[in-house]
């Protein structure tokens, strides 16, 4: 039977279309493969920030979960925006009942906005339930100074965090360091195991980022998805990402933080055997 690489994108709704799950499924077809959902909230949100958060109830993510699951073959997850430890543990009981190849977490704590989207008594649950069943977790750094009560200031306080979380029961992280102010950006990627690498790319001057952290994490559990050792669908995830902002830097939607060019190169669906 022929099918498609499909990935599971577990997260919050943007009314905006410029993060959350509407980025991922744009990312996840942008890149050539089918694209599945279950929503952990609704953000009343724009460009210019998020008004209000309902967060959906547990029971109804779970039948979410278990519809996806048990009718289509998934062999990505990517876990997005989760502010109840109710929604925490609905989902590990799915992980642990389904039994993903790849789970990529991005613990979304802070929007671009800077309103904060996870409570606080969340935050241990993640750490014990969600972190050590990712194959990947992408704190950026404003999250992973909260989930440490830490400051980060460098690339080797970035090492030294990345190894941290690993320490703490993440089997990989990559720390992703877009907001330290530097005129080249750098991004560490740690696995339990292996010598730490550092990824280094060209800031580029645009307004238009909001989102980024969903693109780039529901692009690397593609890439997991097509088949990519880890190290290279990060590689492959971050240049999407960067050529995306580029490629949407000059254009204006909304008054505020707008998204990026998601379909820039769009690419054809891939079909398996």
């Amino acid at each position: 039977m022929k099918r498609y690489p499909t990935v599971l994108t577990i997260a919050g709704s943007d009314s905006g279309g410029g993060a959350g799950i509407q980025a991922d499924l744009k990312t996840i077809a942008a890149l050539g493969a089918y694209g599945t959902s279950a929503i952990t909230a609704l953000t009343a949100q724009n460009t210019r920030g998020v008004r209000a958060i309902h967060a959906v109830p547990a029971g109804f993510l779970r039948e979410q979960l278990e519809a996806v699951f048990e009718d289509i073959t998934i062999d990505a997850v990517k876990i997005g925006m989760i502010n109840t430890v109710e929604v925490v543990e609905v989902i590990a009981d799915a992980l642990d009942r389904f039994r993903p190849a790849f789970v990529v977490f991005d613990p979304v704590m802070v929007a671009t906005s800077g309103a904060k989207l996870i409570h606080d008594e969340t935050i241990d649950v993640l750490k014990t339930r969600l972190f050590p069943r990712a194959t990947l977790i992408t704190p950026n750094l404003d999250e992973a100074r909260i989930l440490l009560q830490k400051p980060i200031e460098s690339v080797d306080q970035m090492r030294e965090a990345a190894e941290e979380l690993i320490a703490q029961g993440c089997p990989a992280v990559l720390l992703k360091g877009g907001h330290l102010v530097a005129a080249r950006l750098y991004d560490v990627l740690a696995v339990r195991g292996e010598p730490v690498q550092v990824f280094e790319s060209d800031y580029i001057d645009s307004k238009n980022v909001h989102g980024t952290g969903c693109t780039l994490s529901s692009a690397i559990a593609t890439h997991l998805a097509l088949n990519y050792p880890l190290s290279e669908a990060v590689a492959l995830a971050k240049k999407y990402v960067s050529e995306a902002i580029q490629a949407g830097k000059d254009v204006t939607t909304g008054h505020g933080s707008g998204p990026l060019n998601h379909s820039y190169s769009q690419k054809p669906m891939v079909i398996r055997s």
